[in-house]
């Protein structure tokens, strides 16, 4: 059949997205295992690590100048600020500092004392910013302070020997031109020519140029520069703090758990999604069934007033029924994949009083032979009725020729079932030439037949059964079918002859009630004896479940009417 369903394009980007945060959303329990960690993990940092306290210092950084209050005169002439904040956490200064604080009774050496400290340059400035972090706030006040002290100090000193040492090469250069000056001048009194006087009054400019030099260099200001913030002792410990510490925690939790969530999507063999469902059967989205309180005594969800589980059913069986390849045999076959086929006999039981309720004269036949159950399940809305005459000329009795229901619908009909029995030999009963009768009169104008098998991936009997009933529906809990089982499915029933028509999805049920329900059977089984077909009830299943017929024994003797 035409797919209703619109699978989205694998270049729809935001789709995509948005489905793929929906499958990490299935995995709850680890997004809520990751947030718990990363809160635990911020409370514990917060609480458990020490106090600290940060004392800041600013200095600014200046060059020696001779007049700083000349036009054009930059206090920034030759600093490299770069090489300042390498200079001010050098070990030259950290000796320094740790030489003040020994002085002031804080013994620290010099490589703890460069520990604590950070030292930055806020942008476009001449300024270095000590921060010093300590465990009291005196003691990083004072250190913060000696840090920034020792710093000026050692560029004072370093621009002061600068200093000496230009004068001391000026003043090397000044004696021989005294001592030559002194010759000339000697001389010049004896009567010397022109060019003695012109040699003198060369070396005097040159000594009074050197004499200029040596006078500016002395005249310089070399204050290394000024300290604009003094450090001052913090009232309050530095960090993040326990607020803040639990919001990162929180953050870097639920990053956490997106990442686990995301490598156990990766890989659960699970549906993820429904394209993938679709994708892996080959077939339709028929529905998705909501979550809904049975009423008590019947699984019948038609007949129910304001039912949201009945509408549903109702708009699957109008796709059927408007389907090509299924207006064509007007045959139908419902099994699950695997485990439970509860799911599978409820949808096969409203698909049955959903087509009646459209007027078709609907035969359900439950071919679940090993543990049958849908005649108690609808309970007194099934009446037995006579077999048709050729079943009681030609049956012996056994299934399928045994009896048949007719069960009643409230204000939407009736149809006919024959409920399934315990025999001795299944591959033999559901290939059996009443079957293929039975089947077949679907041929009919009007006329649906509606199969119920057990799981095709458990029992081979769906598979023995396609031959016969070529459309067949899927009846599966999304978050239980595996992928790999979806395309065996597609796979064994294509093999067969048959095609699948599409899925019916389900929401489960809850954990505690297959226990309940295997309770009160068995209260049933010891108290009232057989089920309403005549026919005890099933065996316990005990083993692999999917163990074929031919490899399982039956303890029970088949029951005949």
């Amino acid at each position: 059949m035409t797919p209703a369903n619109r699978i989205p394009d694998d270049q729809d980007e935001p789709a995509l997205l948005r489905d793929q945060f929906r499958q990490l959303l299935r995995y709850r329990a680890l997004l809520a295992a990751g947030v718990v960690i990363g809160l635990f993990g911020g409370g514990f940092l917060a609480l458990s690590g020490e106090d600290t306290y940060t004392a800041t210092g600013e200095v600014l950084v200046r060059s020696a100048i001779s007049d700083p209050f000349a036009a054009g005169a930059s206090a920034d002439k030759g600093i490299n600020i770069g090489s300042e904040r390498q200079t001010a956490v050098s070990d030259t200064v950290g000796t320094l500092a740790a030489a003040t604080l020994l002085k002031a009774g804080d013994d620290v050496t010099a490589r703890d004392l460069l520990a604590g400290i950070q030292v930055t340059n806020p942008p476009n400035t001449l300024t270095l910013r000590f921060a010093y972090t300590g465990a009291t706030p005196e003691q990083a006040r004072g250190r913060a302070e000696a840090l920034a002290g020792a710093y000026l100090t050692h560029r004072k000193a370093r621009t002061e020997d600068s200093i000496k040492n230009m004068s001391d090469g000026y003043r090397a250069q000044l004696g021989p031109l005294e001592e030559k000056r002194d010759l000339l001048e000697k001389q010049i009194g004896a009567g010397a020519d022109n060019d003695v006087t012109s040699a003198r009054a060369n070396i005097i400019v040159s000594i009074s140029e050197l004499s200029r030099k040596i006078s500016e260099l002395k005249a310089l200001d070399t204050t290394p520069g000024y300290l604009n913030k003094k450090p001052v002792a913090p009232t309050s410990p530095t960090g993040p703090g326990l607020p803040l510490l639990l919001g990162l925690g929180g953050v870097v939790g639920l990053a956490l758990g997106l990442l686990l969530s995301w490598v156990r999507l990766v890989f659960d063999p699970a549906v993820r999604s429904t394209r993938e469902l679709v994708r892996s059967l080959g077939a339709p989205l028929l529905g998705t069934l909501p979550r809904e309180r049975a009423a008590t005594g019947t699984v019948l969800a038609i007949g129910r007033g304001g039912s949201r589980l009945a509408e549903e059913y109702r708009a699957v069986a109008f796709r059927l029924a408007y389907d090509p390849e299924f207006a064509e045999r007007r045959r139908l076959l419902v099994t699950s994949p695997r485990g439970d086929n509860q799911e599978a006999a409820a949808a096969a039981g409203n698909l049955a009083a959903a087509f009646a309720e459209m007027g078709r004269d609907v035969l359900l036949v439950e071919a679940d032979l090993r543990t049958p159950s849908l005649a108690r399940a609808l309970g007194s809305a099934a009446h037995e009725v006579r077999p048709p005459r050729w079943a009681a000329e030609e049956g012996d009795g056994s299934w399928p020729t045994g009896g048949r229901a007719n069960v009643d619908v409230p204000g939407s009909g009736a149809f006919a079932l024959i409920p399934g029995t315990m025999v001795d030999n299944v591959p033999r009963a559901l290939t059996s030439t009443p079957v293929g009768r039975i089947v077949a009169e679907a041929d009919r104008p009007g006329s649906v037949v509606i199969v119920l098998a057990p799981p095709v991936l458990s029992y081979a009997d769906a598979v023995a059964l396609v031959d016969r009933v070529e459309g067949v529906m899927i009846v599966c809990d999304p978050r239980e079918v595996h992928r790999s089982d979806l395309e065996r499915i597609r796979e064994i029933i294509g093999a067969s002859g048959g095609s699948v028509l599409g899925a019916l999805l389900h929401p489960g049920r809850r954990r505690l009630r297959p226990v309940r329900r295997s309770t009160s059977a068995r209260r049933r089984t010891g108290s009232d004896g057989p089920g309403p077909t005549g026919g005890p009830e099933g065996p316990e299943i005990t083993g692999d479940p999917t163990e074929t017929l031919g490899l399982r024994s039956l303890t029970l003797p088949a029951v005949r009417r």
